[in-house]
This record gives structure tokens, C-alpha cells and sequence, in this order.
């Protein structure tokens, strides 16, 4: 008797969950609601445009400009009107947060005018106020929104009906844990006039190391530079400052005349004073873990100086380690090393899992 009982009630609800599932099946289908691919910017593979800190009014001008309905009847969402040829896995956001863009990718075929033709006389509506203008693009197989916004955002999206609905928030807004990672130089610039060795390639191997293991974190890490771009130093503290992070840590390599002087040393801001965990107290966080992790020596704290401009402007907790001298020939091999990048990334990333634990 109780067995039958529990065979209805199986069935019972068996039935429940299937009709409950199939509507929601239905709804969706009939709106067409689909969350669409998002990337961030340390994670695009393509080249095409170029930073903001590059771009001057005049140019951006000259391009094909959107057009922007600011009177719009919606208020809640940022609207993208899509060519009804257009499906949810044509489309990619990437979050250009470096150069405060936020670009809407489309897969066209070669040679194909269909979205420039509708964006000449389509436009996008809704909630703008984040979105200072905008502009398109069409590659060979590609076509791209490009907008400008007044800062760094995060943001939300749904495919629906062939309009794709953002919304944007701060990182704050979306994130418990932020860290801003610095990787010092990038485009011509080697880091040293004394060697041969690029310290644009040693900084950035240590940040792509990082990467690897900060990806499996519940940390957000916002990179200045993961490729052989040169953001102005403005333009990363502006990131910092702008994402509010709890943590900004710039890596540097060093030199001196003198080729038998090697070791660690990392650099704080003493003018700018954060109560509990602040400059100094990262800097010796990464002073500590990184030594400790590439077995080097420990050369201490300095102050920074005019020439650090990116510790000097920033307003949150900041740090440079410089993880050893690219003039002392016997450091400059290590730092060339794949393997010894692991080491500072073990180094840096215990530093950022301490702070965290006994500061944050």
C-alpha cells in the first residue's frame, strides 16, 4: 500500500517538474531570451583598433558614428537593435575596459554590407547615460559596435527578439574582490638602456603567469596590458581609480651601472597614507612572498619617487615589486627563464591570497 503511495506521488510529481520545465522551455522560446558571449579585454585574441589614450576627438569624428536616441521611452536598459539576419551566437561583448569601450562583435560574411547598411539608418536607445558615443567598424569577417563610455563597467546582457538589452554596473557593483595588475612598459620600450633583455617581456610573462592562476579565484583581476601595447601611465591609474579595487600591484624589472648588483626590492608610496592595509603593508607583503618563492635576496622597501607615477596618482593600496636587475648577468638569465616567471607569479599571487586573509 505505501509503495503505491510513493509510486503516485512519483509520478505526480514527475509530471510537475516536466510540465513546469516545458513552459519555461516555451517562454524562453517565444521571447527569444538568451544571455550572450562575454569576454573581457585581457582575453581578446584580435588586434583591430586601437587604446583610447591614442585616439583624439577628430578621429573618432571621422568615423561612422551610431546613432544615439538619448529621448528614449526606455529607461532601464542600454538597447542594441540587431539585423533580423543576426542570431545570439553571432554575437560577442567584449569589455574594452582599458580603453573605457565596450565593443558589440558580429559575425558577417566576407564582403558583406548588410549590417553597415542598417546601422546607417538604425540606431540604439534606451539608458545612455553611461555611453558617450559610438561608432562602427566592419572587418573581413567581423563587424563591430565600438561605444565609449565615462568609465569603467561592468555589465549584463539578453539576446531578445534581435535586440540585445545591456545593463550596465561598476565593478564594485559586481565584484567583492578586485586587483589591478600592472605590468610595467610594453611597445618599444625594453625597460632598459644597459641590456639587451626586454623587460616588456619579462613584466608580461610574470602577468600571464598570474593570470594562470588567479583565473581560479573568486578574485576579479583587471590587467593594464596583456600583449605589447603601452597604455600611458595615466591611463592605468585612471583603471585603478576608476574600479575602485582593493589592491593595485605594478611589476618592474630593475638595473644599475653597477652589473653586480642583483636582488628584489619593491616600491610604496610613503606620501599617501591608507589606514590598516595600505601601501606599505603590500609592499611588504610582496616583498616577503616573493623572495620567499624564488629563494632571492630581499633588497627591502624603498619610497617612490617623481618617476613612479603610477604609485603616486593611485588612490588605493599600491605596490611595485621589481623582481630583480636585468643588468647583473646571472639574474638576467633567471629572469629570462619561463620557469622562474612561475616562481614571482607564486610569489605575487600568495602575497594578493595574504592580503585578503589578514587585511581585507
Amino acid at each position: 500500500m505505501q509503495q503505491n503511495q510513493l509510486m503516485k506521488k512519483t509520478a505526480i510529481y514527475t509530471v510537475l517538474f516536466a510540465a513546469v520545465a516545458m513552459t519555461l522551455m516555451l517562454y524562453y522560446s517565444a521571447n527569444k531570451v538568451v544571455v550572450v558571449t562575454g569576454v573581457a579585454q585581457d582575453e581578446v585574441v584580435h588586434s583591430m583598433g586601437t587604446a583610447n589614450h591614442e585616439k583624439t576627438p577628430e578621429s573618432i569624428q571621422n568615423r561612422n558614428q551610431i546613432i544615439i536616441d538619448r529621448d528614449s521611452q526606455e529607461k532601464e536598459r542600454f538597447c542594441i537593435p540587431l539585423h533580423a539576419s543576426i542570431t545570439a551566437e553571432d554575437v560577442t561583448i567584449e569589455n574594452h575596459y582599458m580603453d573605457k569601450e565596450l565593443w558589440v562583435s558580429i559575425k558577417q560574411e566576407k564582403k558583406d554590407d548588410t549590417c553597415e547598411e542598417f546601422y546607417r539608418s538604425t540606431g540604439v536607445y534606451g539608458k545612455c547615460d553611461e555611453v558617450m558615443d559610438g561608432y562602427f567598424e566592419s572587418g573581413d569577417e567581423t563587424f563591430w559596435l565600438k561605444f565609449r563610455l565615462n568609465s569603467v563597467y561592468e555589465y549584463s546582457s539578453i539576446f531578445e527578439n534581435n535586440n540585445l538589452y545591456i545593463e550596465f554596473m561598476t565593478p564594485k557593483e559586481s565584484y567583492d574582490k578586485i586587483v589591478i595588475i600592472d605590468p610595467a612598459y610594453g611597445d618599444e620600450v625594453t625597460g632598459s638602456v644597459l641590456t639587451d633583455i626586454e623587460g616588456k617581456e619579462i613584466t608580461l610573462e610574470v602577468a600571464r603567469a598570474l593570470k594562470q592562476k588567479l583565473d581560479g579565484t573568486d578574485i576579479k583581476v583587471y590587467y593594464t596590458r596583456m600583449s605589447d601595447m603601452n597604455p600611458t601611465e595615466e591611463s592605468r591609474v585612471e583603471l585603478a581609480n576608476a574600479a575602485k579595487a582593493d589592491m593595485l600591484i605594478r611589476i618592474e624589472v630593475n638595473e644599475n651601472v653597477d652589473g653586480k648588483i642583483f636582488g628584489t626590492e619593491t616600491v610604496y608610496n610613503g606620501l599617501y597614507f591608507i589606514p590598516e592595509f595600505g601601501n606599505v603593508e603590500l609592499a611588504d607583503l610582496l616583498e616577503r612572498e616573493v623572495v620567499t618563492a624564488i629563494s632571492g635576496k630581499a633588497n627591502g622597501l624603498v619610497e617612490s619617487t617623481e618617476n613612479d607615477v603610477v604609485l603616486n596618482q593611485t588612490e588605493i593600496p599600491a605596490a611595485t615589486i621589481r623582481v630583480g636587475y636585468i643588468t647583473n648577468k646571472q639574474e638576467g638569465i633567471l629572469l629570462a627563464r619561463e620557469d622562474y616567471a612561475q616562481k614571482i607569479a607564486e610569489g605575487i599571487y600568495q602575497a594578493i591570497m595574504r592580503a585578503y586573509e589578514e587585511y581585507l
